[in-house]
């Protein structure tokens, strides 16, 4: 079999497991299930699951970890029937400024990334509403994801779930990340990418890391400092994103 078919092969299988996976057991750790809005799962070859968020029919906003762990990739989501469907990736674009190492050796990194579909997302997928408003230390944000409920667990993976978090500053406020965390859990493995959402529905950011296990510490990056860029790209293809004012 070619590698191009293996990969793809291997992301339907991905996708056959998360749809038959028993649901009952809470994927971000504490939280309750959602609608899922614009929201959708993106695959990768290697076996990697995260959420993105939809900023047009055919466009998604996701970590850019989740873009550069595989050469191929995948939207998936379930059907009307609960059958998954993959669609493929026909562009993508990594934030210049993403740095793989930099968890490791405490430098900068902006984890975004845009990927275009090849074809369009059915319309249950509406677009979200971007913000670039400031996250302020005490105030709840929603965490949102398709993520496991604990390391090793993925028969969790596949809902979607939200749990409100207060923003906290444990290394004072920050113009590229917020960081979220609280007694009643936090994002896992399949919730980077995820929405992170103020009280009007809009998306300020999304997560990218996780602090120690999951439920711990979340980290999002913010989008509103990213406006110029993910404006740049979608440009180039023809798109735009819904900004809140």
């Amino acid at each position: 079999m070619p590698i191009s078919k293996r990969r793809t092969a291997r992301c339907a299988a991905l996708a056959a497991a998360l749809s038959l996976a028993a649901v009952p057991a809470r994927a971000i750790v504490g939280g309750t299930e959602a609608p899922a809005g614009g929201a959708v799962m993106v695959l990768s070859s290697k076996g990697g699951v995260c959420t993105g968020v939809v900023l047009a029919p055919d466009t998604v906003l996701t970590a850019g970890h989740c873009l550069a762990d595989a050469r191929e990739h995948r939207v998936h989501f379930r059907d009307a029937a609960g059958a998954p469907v993959l669609v493929d990736v026909a562009a993508q674009a990594l934030h210049p400024g993403f740095d793989a190492g930099a968890a490791a050796a405490r430098r900068r990194s902006i984890d975004l990334a845009l990927l275009r579909t090849a074809t369009p997302l059915p319309a249950r997928f509406a677009p979200v509403t971007l913000s670039a408003a400031p996250a302020r230390a005490g105030e709840t944000l929603t965490l949102s994801g398709y993520g496991a409920a604990k390391p090793g667990d993925p028969r969790s993976t596949g809902t979607y779930r939200s749990l409100g978090l207060p923003v906290i500053e444990p290394y004072g406020p920050s113009r590229i990340l917020v960081w979220l965390k609280g007694a009643g859990g936090g994002a896992c493995q399949g919730d980077s990418g995820g929405p992170i959402a103020g009280p009007d529905g809009a998306v300020l950011a999304l997560s990218a890391w996780i602090g120690g296990a999951c439920g711990g510490l979340t980290q999002g990056v913010l989008v509103g400092p990213q406006r110029g860029w993910i404006d740049r790209v979608l440009g180039g293809w023809g798109r735009s994103a819904r900004w809140s004012e």
